[in-house]
């Protein structure tokens, strides 16, 4: 039986999706991590853009407090200390994904060109396998 990797589409901000895709973030900070063993993050820019604009592998997926976090991954998190800590307000644990290889669609898609009715995630949605690679198939801009 083969390892059952999943790709996710992750509603991420035009500014980090934008800083993801430019290589100067390479980690993606959250409250929560995925209940299934996921290897491929598709991002979607979320308003004013609303497209998926690349996609990206994971690294690893770190687990701590936001305080360690922060310390581990200031350098490379693209987010200054006070919006990083007001996200994580409240929050005991924090999730980092580590970015291994991010590439960039040249003109981003349209969601509904793959969803009849798409809805942009709060977090993240797990895709189908198929549709994964149907995606990953456009044309690649740039490898970063």
């Amino acid at each position: 039986m083969k390892d059952t990797l999943t790709s996710v589409i992750l509603s991420i901000k035009p500014v980090y999706a934008q800083a993801i895709m430019s290589g100067t973030k390479k980690v993606e900070f959250r409250k929560k991590t995925f209940k299934r063993q996921v290897d491929k993050i598709f991002v979607y820019s979320s308003s004013p853009e609303k497209k998926i604009i690349g996609f990206f592998t994971i690294k690893e997926i770190v687990e701590n407090s936001p305080e360690n976090l922060w310390k581990e991954f200031k350098e490379v998190g693209g987010i200054d200390k006070k919006s990083f800590f007001e996200y994580y307000q409240n929050s005991e644990t924090g999730f980092s994904i580590k970015i291994s290889e991010a590439k960039k669609f040249e003109n981003g898609i349209e969601p509904t060109d793959f969803f009849e009715n798409f809805y942009a995630p709060q977090s993240f949605i797990y895709l189908e396998e198929e549709t994964a690679q149907n995606m990953e198939e456009k044309t690649v801009a740039n490898n970063v």
